[in-house]
């Protein structure tokens, strides 16, 4: 089972899909997480990924595809995988459809976490993050430890200032949510997740959308 989570930043995408991965028995698949692992291991396309962020440059759909493709072609993926953060735009979704179907799979459900843009404000304004494992927390101070022992600490990350998750909200709406009309109109299912409430409530709802 191939699932593709959609929502906006601070939605709590990664916290469910962690949870549904576990529930699932299938790895979650993280666009940054893929990244830093096919750069730090030197793969092929993680050096070509490489070569684009050190001049500066967006890396190409193209590339970013391959390496999430590589990915679900790898043993650990065979039953399925949480595709989170990997479809951002319209032209993201279609390659990552004909990526799969030329893997001879398919993209099983679209789950989609949606919350009020003021309420996002004010949960990403409250939270922090661990500089080390950079798992989110809401209700913890900066520059105290992070919770996992890690070495790492908490800190407020520039881009959840209230002004910036506005604007990261409206790139959002302008890129991301045509993607879900994408889907529907191509026939893909597109379950709307309520993303208010406990992990529990929320994760309770998702595995129940998935039947």
């Amino acid at each position: 089972m191939i699932i593709v989570l959609l929502g906006p930043p601070g939605a709590g995408k990664g916290t469910q899909g962690e949870r549904l991965a576990e529930r699932l028995n299938i790895p979650r698949i993280a666009t940054g997480d893929v990244f830093r692992n096919a750069i730090k291991e030197g793969t092929p396309l993680g050096l070509k990924a490489k070569e684009y962020m050190d001049r500066g440059d967006l890396v190409p759909d193209e590339v970013i595809l391959d390496i999430m493709c590589e990915v679900l072609a790898s043993e650990a993926a065979s039953k399925g995988a949480i595709l989170d953060g990997v479809v951002r735009t319209v032209p993201q979704a279609e390659g990552l459809n004909q990526k799969v179907r030329e893997l001879g799979r398919s993209i099983d459900a679209i789950l989609l976490f949606e919350i009020a843009d003021e309420e996002l404000v004010r949960r990403l304004s409250a939270r922090t993050v661990c500089d080390v494992c950079q798992t989110p927390y809401t209700g913890l101070d900066a520059n105290t430890p992070c919770p996992k022992n890690d070495g790492g600490k908490l800190v407020r990350r520039k881009d959840d200032d209230p002004e910036a998750i506005r604007n990261r909200l409206k790139v959002y709406h302008t890129q991301t949510e045509p993607v879900v009309a994408w889907y529907q109109e191509n026939g893909m299912p597109v379950h709307k997740i309520d993303a208010v409430g406990s992990v529990e409530d929320v994760s309770s709802r998702a595995m129940a959308a998935l039947g």
